[in-house]
């Protein structure tokens, strides 16, 4: 090998001298594509005095050693062609947004290319109606919408069939009085199938308006939506939702009068809700309906109301975020924008639906499939057969949160259970997490098929593209699962009101802790929040929102709408950022004291406290959680009068400081407070889920207290950092 690259280099060394431009070519051939012919050829055509020596040298080389140059040459060529290429970005990564002129301190996305936010990417789909429009001509009619049963491979309606049911079903919902402009808003209490979006695309179809229901709102919150808006007729999926609704308006006056129900049902439940005047029909009777009386559809506009998008708030009734047209297909066409030159989606594409169509996040990205054309396939409904469905459907997309990321990366650490194989892992990580960060991203390295082909397998072996929102996710797991998935995983932040997302990470920016640089659609400004010392000037602030994709405002609530949306038309999150010196957002904190879990739900602490302080042990509670977590933890003080009496009842003697340690006594208040939250109607992710025991009471001497006696979160957090990251540790294991 040595007498190899010694030829190699006097090669090139003496050709290099040379002014004949060929003599230079052939040298390069020898170093990066020859083998022994090739060497042989050059030197015995070299006519420079200086290379006799050489000529003689390559002549006196052994068989072997000339067999070796060329094994090294044909390695050499095919390592330069097959090595993995960085995905060129759509701009410099470290200029991704720029200051719009004249509005004080917002941002665009760098990819625009004047101070004009986009509506639309095609113009033959600028209302959700043409975006199926769309997606049917260019898939030449071809598989639309995927369900399977246990064990059964999917079965496809086409584009056409899906048009045609939407049709039938729009024109039965018009037959029974419904119409743009009376009683327009029709209910869906669905989980994610077909049908769901189906009767969806049946509202658009006929300009009318898709209110989604979802059990985690509950049944008040259900009966409130249905009385906002009036609804009088609402699909269900199966009969026990269909029962939840009559529950729901039983006994009081109420505009339901029609249920259509997916899957069978029986005569029984017919007549309990004849009973009290609701109608109970078939979508196949719906269907049926329909055809027998067809209608013409009747196309919306872009700025024609599509959905009434109820958020599940965090105190109070729930409130209806009026998502139009426009504000869809924005949103749909400013991700296009973005990833258009490095995703390229085509008819050919899968995206896997199991993350709630209730919620826009999920809705967007099946719009963004659905205008090139690509496949929906849908879960069975059941999350413990999810892997099952992810590997017969093989889908080459998939939106995820932050929840599923920490199970999947909890799951295969938890399988690196050697110091060797965490060994391999680790490194294995890092060779990847170095080539992202050269801008290549793949799955066919050495490391792919050594360690992380099951992984990519379980998801189907065919994603090629991620993305995560709702709630924020850990650099860590984001690192890690590029690295070990090696495909295209974007992160965006957004929220309702915005329809989804206002920002992305762009193609080739595979860093964590940031959310990415404004969408296409929208601005995005900093305002200052004085009182949590976070100035605009600094780069820091509330994020504000300006485009296509913001919101109409809440239903029938303008006091609520004016609380969000300024008079110069920008979206208040209620959520801190900064800007990043590369052009990209950070979320840094929250204006108020609400904030997401990791699936996330909209968590207020200070509800929770106030409950839980009505246990008798408790003298002050403060309830944690963080948009990294899945579950909320507490730090209770006992109160020191109140709870010698009533430990000795449960068998429990000592000091306080003795009871304090106790671990029974500790489990015995966390039922407490636990039976308290249920009788208050406290959901499941809004009780803790643990607690530690303190001893100290929260004061202003301890700088825990303000001088009005409120909690300052902040620092409750910073000084219970230890007992917090023990509490998830514990639950994690």
């Amino acid at each position: 090998m040595k007498d190899i690259r010694v030829i190699f280099i006097k090669t090139q060394h003496f050709c290099a001298g040379t002014r004949d431009i060929h003599l230079q070519q052939a040298a390069l051939s020898v170093s990066h594509q020859g083998g022994v012919m090739q060497a042989q050829d050059l030197i015995r055509h070299l006519r420079i005095p200086e290379l006799d020596d050489l000529r003689q040298y390559v002549r006196s080389l052994p068989t072997n050693t000339l067999m070796g140059m060329g094994a090294f040459a044909a390695i050499t060529t095919y390592w330069l062609a097959t090595r993995p290429k960085a995905l060129k970005p759509p701009c410099d990564l470290s200029s991704q947004s720029v200051e719009v002129q004249g509005r004080e301190h917002a941002r665009r996305s760098i990819l625009l290319d004047s101070d004009t936010y986009m509506s639309y990417y095609y113009s033959d789909a600028r209302t959700m109606y043409e975006v199926f429009l769309r997606g049917l001509r260019v898939s030449n009619n071809g598989p639309c919408l995927g369900s399977r049963n246990s064990n059964k491979p999917y079965k496809w309606l086409s584009y056409k069939e899906v048009a045609d049911r939407a049709e039938f079903i729009g024109s039965a919902f018009l037959h029974r009085g419904h119409s743009k402009s009376e009683d327009k808003y029709i209910g869906i209490f669905a989980q994610n199938r077909p049908e769901w979006t189906i009767s969806e695309l049946a509202c658009y179809t006929y300009s009318l308006v898709a209110v989604p229901l979802y059990d985690t709102l509950g049944t008040e919150a259900i009966s409130y939506i249905i009385d906002k808006a009036s609804i009088s007729t609402v699909i269900c999926d199966m009969a026990d939702r269909a029962r939840l609704i009559l529950s729901c308006v039983s006994g009081r006056k109420h505009s339901v009068t029609s249920i259509v129900i997916v899957e069978d049902f029986d005569s029984e439940l017919t007549a309990q809700a004849q009973q009290i005047g609701i109608e109970i029909l078939s979508l196949k009777e719906l269907e049926a309906i329909g055809k027998t009386n067809h209608k013409t559809p009747i196309h919306p506009k872009p700025e024609d109301l599509a959905l009434i998008c109820f958020t599940s708030g965090t105190t109070g009734n729930p409130k209806g975020a009026m998502i139009t047209h426009e504000n869809v297909v924005s949103n749909c066409s400013a991700f296009i924008k973005v990833t258009q030159e490095l995703v390229k989606l085509t008819p050919r594409d899968v995206i896997f639906s199991f993350l709630p169509i209730a919620h826009m996040f999920e809705r967007v990205m099946e719009g963004v499939l659905l205008v090139h054309g690509a496949r929906i396939g849908y879960f069975q409904g059941d999350i413990r057969l999810l892997m099952d469905d992810l590997k017969t459907l093989k889908p080459t997309v998939f939106p995820v949160v932050p929840r599923l990321l920490n199970r999947m990366f909890d799951k295969i650490f938890s399988q690196a259970n050697t110091p060797l194989k965490r060994w391999l892992l680790d490194f294995a990580t890092s060779r990847k997490e170095a080539e992202m960060r050269s801008g290549v991203m793949r799955k066919d390295s050495m490391w792919d098929k050594l360690i992380f082909s099951k992984v990519q397998a379980s998801l189907g072996g065919r994603i090629r593209l991620m993305i995560t929102g709702a709630a924020p996710v850990s650099p860590t797991v984001l690192n890690f699962l590029r690295a070990a998935l090696g495909c295209q995983f974007y992160e965006g932040y957004g929220q309702t009101e915005c329809t989804a997302g206002c920002t992305l990470s762009l193609p080739g920016d595979w860093t964590a802790g940031h959310v990415g640089a404004p969408l296409p659609c929208n601005f995005v400004k900093l305002v200052d929040v004085a009182e949590m010392n976070y100035f605009a000037a600094n780069g820091e602030g509330e994020v504000c929102v300006k485009g296509s994709n913001v919101f109409l405002g809440y239903l029938k609530d303008p006091e609520k709408t004016s609380e969000v949306i300024d008079k110069d038309g920008w979206l208040h999150t209620g959520d801190i950022g900064k800007w990043l010196p590369n052009g990209t957002l950070k979320i840094v904190d929250r204006k108020k004291h609400i904030f997401k879990l990791a699936q996330g739900e909209y968590i207020a602490p200070e509800k929770i406290e106030n409950i839980y302080n009505r246990s008798d042990p408790v003298a002050q509670i403060y309830v944690h959680g963080d948009s990294l977590q899945a579950c909320l933890v507490g730090i209770v003080v006992p109160d020191p009068d109140f709870l010698p009496g009533w430990a000795k009842k449960r068998g429990i003697v000592g000091s306080y400081t003795e009871m304090c340690k106790n671990k029974e006594l500790k489990n015995a208040i966390l039922e407490d407070i636990i039976r308290l939250g249920k009788e208050a109607g406290l959901k499941s992710f809004e009780q803790v889920r643990d607690i530690a025991l303190h001893t100290e009471m929260f004061s202003v001497q301890n700088g825990l207290l303000t001088p009005t006696l409120k909690a300052k979160r902040t620092e409750l957090r910073q000084h219970f950092r230890d007992q917090i990251d023990q509490l998830y540790a514990k639950i994690k294991m």
